[in-house]
């Protein structure tokens, strides 16, 4: 399925105002499970007392976590980086009408960063599954962080994370929900063993998205994409299928953040240099 072409046309909806763009933002905090959780873990995570000087988001997408980030710690630097010209642009744009002269955006491949000893925190939302040579983009983390500097990732693990075969269609030659990943998703050794590798010497990685945050997934993302994948005539009825569905997903967001899973279909993973 064609994930990119819905996300080009809800950034349309939404880049209509500035007001439309902040709701976009705030919904995607309070309906995306992903972002339960690295709010958690950021919280968790002490930084000196002054706050993060420069924070790196690598692969900023629609720039909502630089936007969070920006509220968060309106002190620090935050540089988004990404592989779209029309994500940088866009946010660039965005963010220079906010008056967010702390915050830009630059076009890059995150397996050709240099950057040495420059981040406090470097965050990696749903990308390192479009990387094929993932080993090379975690030594560049490494690299750009400061010592004592913190890196954040989540992305699917292997227990299904990118849905890879539809519930109806088992067997070879199935295929994932989101076709534009490299792989299925981590197991949790085999990223702790890519993290080590790099150079990090302290990690912590758990699953997200157990049985609850399972379901509340399918009702919040994978079924509405299906429908807007068939007709976007459905983007008239995404407002009253919210409405039914939005209270059942924030008790199963929390649900979710409140248990430790033994399994699940994500990962969130932390790491110090």
């Amino acid at each position: 399925m064609q994930y990119d072409p819905i996300k080009r046309s809800l950034g349309k909806v939404f880049n209509s105002s500035l007001f439309l763009r902040k709701m976009f933002y705030n919904m995607l905090d309070v309906l995306l499970l992903r972002a339960w959780h690295i709010h958690k873990q950021l919280r968790k995570f002490r930084f000196s007392e002054d706050g993060p000087h420069a924070i790196l988001d690598a692969g900023s997408g629609f720039g909502q976590y630089v936007y969070y980030l920006s509220k968060r710690f309106p002190e620090a630097e935050i540089l988004g980086l990404d592989v779209k010209e029309e994500q940088v642009e866009d946010c660039n744009l965005f963010f220079g009408k906010l008056s967010k002269s702390n915050v830009r955006f630059q076009l890059a491949d995150l397996t050709a960063i240099d950057f040495d000893n420059r981040f406090d925190l470097v965050l990696c939302v749903d990308v390192m599954e479009h990387i094929e040579d993932d080993r090379k983009v975690l030594s560049n983390y490494y690299r750009a962080l400061k010592p004592g500097g913190a890196l954040l990732i989540s992305t699917p693990s292997d227990q299904g994370g990118s849905d890879v075969h539809h519930d109806h269609h088992h067997g070879e030659g199935a295929v994932g929900f989101i076709d534009e990943h490299v792989r299925d998703g981590y197991a949790l050794t085999d990223l702790e063993e890519k993290l080590k590798t790099a150079g990090f010497g302290h990690t912590e990685i758990r699953y997200q998205y157990g049985s609850p945050g399972k379901l509340s997934w399918r009702l919040s993302m994978k079924y509405p994409i299906l429908l807007l994948n068939t007709s976007r005539l459905f983007f008239a009825l995404l407002p009253f299928y919210y409405l039914v569905v939005f209270p059942f997903c924030l008790i199963l967001n929390a649900l979710d953040l409140a248990v430790e899973h033994k399994t699940g279909t994500g990962l969130i993973a932390f790491a110090r240099k």
